[in-house]
C-alpha cells in the first residue's frame, strides 16, 4: 500500500517535478497552497502518513499550521521544507516535534530519503538487521565450536545481546526464532564450559584464565576509582542483566559519559544471598561464614540473608587499606527510600565512596511470577527489558543521579547477578531442609536428573558452606527449573516462563560493571 503524502506550499506549482518523481516512486501526493485547506483535508482524512510543510506562507504560516496539526493529529509526522534558515525557526519546529527539517532548494532524492526514513524506516531497519544477522549467524556458530576463554565468552554474549536488542526493533518473527535457537545453543555450550572450568577458577584465583568474579570485583573494578580527589558513587541495581543495561544505556548517556564498559562472572549460586554478600565482603561464602559465623545465614537458617552487607564492606575496606576513607552505605527497598535518596543525594558528595544498593529489578521478577498483570506486561524478554527501561527512566534513582550529573564524580553501576526465563521443568527430590529455589538446590539426599544440572558434591571446593556432611549443591542449566514431584503439574504450569536466578546461564552469570564520568 502506497504512503499518502500532503505537501503544503504557497509555491506548490514549482514543486510539480518533485511531486511527479515521488508519484513514480509509489507515493500518493495531495498538494495544497495554504495551511487552511491542508488542515481541513487532514482533519477530514485519517489516512495521511506524512505532511511536507513550507514555513513562509501568507495567511497562516508554516509554524502556525504545524501547531494546528499537532493539536488535532499529535502523532502525524511533519517535515518542514523551507528557505528560512533562521535558528529560531528551526528551534520552534524542532520543539514542536517535527520529524525532519529540509532547506530549500531541495532535490527529489533529498525528499525521498526523508520520506523513507519516516515511512519505511521500520521495514528498512528490519531488512537490514536480518541481512546483517544472517552474515553474523555463521560466524557466531563457528565461534561456539572454538575453545573459548572467559573473556571470549563475554564478547560472544555481548554480541548475542546486541542482536537480541536489534531483532526486537525489527518485525521478523522467523528470524527471531532463528536467533532464539542460536542463543539456546550458546547456553548449552556455556553450561559445558562452566562445568569444566568453574571449580578451577575457585581453586586457582590468580591463574591468568580466571575471570573477575563476584568476590573480587570490588577490589579490581571499583576500589581503583576511590580516593582520586573526587567522590565515587557505586550503584548496585540488583538482578540487572546485560540486555537490560543495554536498554537503559541511552538514558544514562544523556547525563554521563561511559568511560569503561566491562563484565564479570557472578559466582554460583547466582542469587543475592551468595553473590551480593561476596561482592561486599570480597570473600567467597565459605570464608564469609568462617569470618562472620553469626552474621552469615545458610539457606535453611532463620533470619535475613542480606542484612550485613555494610559490615562485610567495612571489613573489605579494612583489608584493602582503605579504612580511613569517608563512606556511606544506602539500601533502597521501597519508593519512600528512593525519594529520600533523591532528596538527600547532594549530602553524599562529601564522601569518598557512597554505595547505593537499589532493590527493584529482583522484586520485579518475583512480582511478575506472582501477579497476573505483570505476566501480561512482561511476558517475554523484550517486554521485560521494556518494563525495566520504563522503571529506570521514572525512578527516584535516575532522578537522584541527574541531580549530581554536573558534578565531578565517578559513577559505577553494576549488579549482583542476572536472571533467565525458565521453560523446561526437571524433577528433583530432597529432604525438608532442601532449599526452595527453582534454579539451584542445596541439601542432603538430593535426587535429580544428572543431565539437567551442574552438581557440586563437595561444596567447599566451590567456596560454599557445607552445613551437613552430605550436603551438596545442584545448579540448573540453560532454561531448566527444578520442581518437586508433589503437585508437579501445578508448579510446572505456575512457574514456566517466569524469570528466575540461581543457576548456570549466560544471562545469570555474565553481568555488567560500568564506569562513568560527568559530561
Amino acid at each position: 500500500m502506497s504512503a499518502k503524502i500532503i505537501w503544503v506550499d504557497d509555491e506548490i506549482a514549482s514543486l510539480k517535478p518533485i511531486i511527479l518523481f515521488l508519484t513514480q516512486k509509489g507515493y500518493e501526493v495531495a498538494s495544497f497552497n495554504n495551511g487552511y485547506d491542508a488542515l481541513e483535508y487532514i482533519n477530514d482524512n485519517n489516512e495521511t502518513d506524512v505532511v511536507l510543510l513550507d514555513e513562509s506562507m501568507p495567511g497562516m504560516t508554516g509554524l502556525e499550521t504545524l501547531q494546528k496539526i499537532k493539536e488535532s493529529k499529535p502523532t502525524l509526522p511533519v517535515v518542514m521544507v523551507t528557505k528560512n534558515e533562521a535558528e529560531y525557526i528551526m528551534e520552534e519546529a524542532i520543539g514542536s516535534q517535527i520529524s525532519d527539517y529540509l532547506i530549500k532548494p531541495v532535490n527529489p532524492n533529498q525528499v525521498l530519503m526523508s520520506l523513507k526514513k519516516i515511512v519505511d524506516s521500520r521495514r528498512l531497519v528490519s531488512e537490514k538487521t536480518n541481512t546483517e544477522y544472517q552474515k553474523e549467524f555463521r560466524n557466531m556458530m563457528m565461534t561456539l565450536n572454538d575453545n573459548l576463554s572467559a573473556r571470549e565468552w563475554q564478547d560472544l554474549y555481548k554480541k548475542l545481546v546486541y542482536w537480541e536488542v536489534e531483532m526486537s526493533k525489527s518485525d521478523s518473527p522467523e528470524m527471531l526464532e532463528v536467533f532464539q535457537t542460536q542463543k539456546s545453543e550458546a547456553n548449552t555450550e556455556f553450561y559445558k564450559y562452566i562445568s569444566k572450568n568453574y571449580l578451577d577458577w575457585i581453586r586457582n584465583p590468580d591463574e591468568s584464565g580466571t575471570p573477575v568474579l563476584s568476590h573480587n570485583v570490588f577490589a579490581k573494578k571499583i576500589a581503583p576509582s576511590i580516593g582520586k580527589g573526587k567522590p565515587t558513587f557505586m550503584v548496585l541495581i540488583d538482578n540487572l542483566r546485560f540486555d537490560q543495561w543495554r536498554v537503559i544505556e541511552p538514558i544514562i548517556n544523556q547525563h554521563f559519559r561511559l568511560a569503561e564498559e566491562d563484565m564479570f562472572y557472578s559466582i554460583l549460586p547466582t542469587s543475592t544471598q551468595y553473590s551480593r554478600n561476596a561482592i561486599f565482603a570480597g570473600l567467597m561464602p565459605l570464608e564469609i561464614e568462617k569470618r562472620y559465623p553469626i552474621e552469615w545465614k545458610n539457606d535453611d537458617e532463620e533470619g535475613g540473608k542480606n542484612l550485613y552487607e555494610q559490615l562485610f564492606l567495612e571489613g573489605q575496606l579494612r583489608r584493602l587499606n582503605m579504612k580511613d576513607i569517608k563512606w556511606s552505605y544506602v539500601k533502597i527497598t521501597n519508593n519512600d527510600d528512593g525519594k529520600s535518596l533523591e532528596d538527600n543525594i547532594h549530602n553524599y558528595l562529601n564522601n569518598d565512596l557512597t554505595v547505593i544498593v537499589y532493590n527493584f529489578v529482583d522484586m520485579l521478577s518475583h512480582a511478575r511470577t506472582e501477579m497476573e498483570v505483570l505476566k501480561e506486561l512482561a511476558g517475554d524478554e523484550k517486554s521485560y527489558r521494556s518494563l525495566t527501561q520504563s522503571w529506570f527512566e521514572h525512578s527516584p534513582l535516575y532522578s537522584a543521579l541527574k541531580k549530581i550529573a554536573s558534578r565531578d564524580i565517578n559513577l559505577i553501576i553494576t549488579t549482583d547477578h542476572g536472571t533467565t526465563q525458565v521453560k523446561t521443568p526437571s524433577k528433583c527430590v530432597g529432604d525438608k531442609q532442601t532449599t526452595t529455589n527453582l534454579r539451584y538446590k542445596h541439601g542432603r539426599n538430593l535426587q535429580y536428573e544428572d543431565k539437567h544440572v551442574f552438581a557440586i558434591t563437595n561444596p567447599k571446593e566451590a567456596g560454599l558452606p557445607q552445613p551437613n556432611v552430605n550436603s551438596k549443591y545442584i545448579f540448573a542449566k540453560e532454561d531448566y527449573f527444578l520442581c518437586y514431584p508433589n503437585n508437579y503439574n501445578y508448579y510446572v504450569n505456575y512457574y514456566r516462563n517466569t524469570f528466575q536466578h540461581g543457576g548456570v546461564s549466560l544471562e545469570e552469570m555474565i553481568v555488567p560493571v560500568l564506569r562513568f564520568t560527568n559530561r
